[in-house]
């Protein structure tokens, strides 16, 4: 009886090694390009409101110490939130928190951020406290700008946002730098984090 060969023998174990080395560098690839979804809409609203309550605060004491203290304690309990609401909207949407491109927001975030707590400490020193408002929103737009290239569309326009408030600030009457706080870190977190969570779940 004449036996049948297989028009297809396997392949090798080789070139199956090769496949599967190959279809890891895609999907690696592919993650690397991947936009991060994550940033929490609703997180965003809660930090917008928790600048309004630091602005109400600052504005009622005439210490320029306690002012800079305020905002600075706002800061750390903005990144708490942040962070801990991301956690939140990664575990529901069951997507890794720690994802390539989450690392690459970090790493573009940070120095900025980095460069603020240092101007902070030399403007404190120097009596520079009016300049504040300006210089924290212009960083902190660059680094929502620098982020937001591996995030959602509409970050990278609430950076901007952030610039252009900036701008007013640093060039507005030292009498205006808690009205200025008030508009960026609160009311521009509360209209773009109900975009945010209106347009990418949450």
């Amino acid at each position: 009886m004449t036996r049948v060969l297989p028009l297809h023998p396997p392949d090798p174990p080789e070139m199956q090694a090769r496949a599967m080395d190959n279809l890891r560098f895609i999907r690696e690839t592919m993650e690397a390009a991947a936009t991060f979804t994550t940033v929490s809409g609703w997180g965003t609203v809660l930090i917008g409101a928790t600048s309004i309550g630091a602005a109400l605060l600052s504005a009622a004491t005439h210490s320029p110490t306690r002012w800079v203290f305020i905002w600075l304690c706002e800061a750390c309990l903005s990144m708490a939130i942040s962070i801990y609401t991301m956690a939140l909207k990664a575990r529901a949407a069951q997507l890794p928190l720690w994802s390539e491109p989450a690392r690459k927001i970090v790493f573009s975030f940070a120095p900025p951020m980095m460069v603020g707590a240092l101007l902070t400490l030399l403007f404190f020193e120097r009596g520079l406290i009016s300049l504040l408002p300006g210089v924290w929103m212009l960083l902190y737009g660059v680094a929502v700008i620098a982020a937001g290239t591996f995030s959602v569309r509409i970050v990278p326009v609430m950076g901007m946002a952030f610039m252009v408030v900036g701008v007013v600030a640093l060039f507005a009457p030292p009498s205006w730098a808690t009205a200025c706080m008030a508009v960026g870190f609160g009311a521009l977190h509360l209209f773009f984090g109900t975009m945010i969570a209106r347009r990418h779940g949450g």
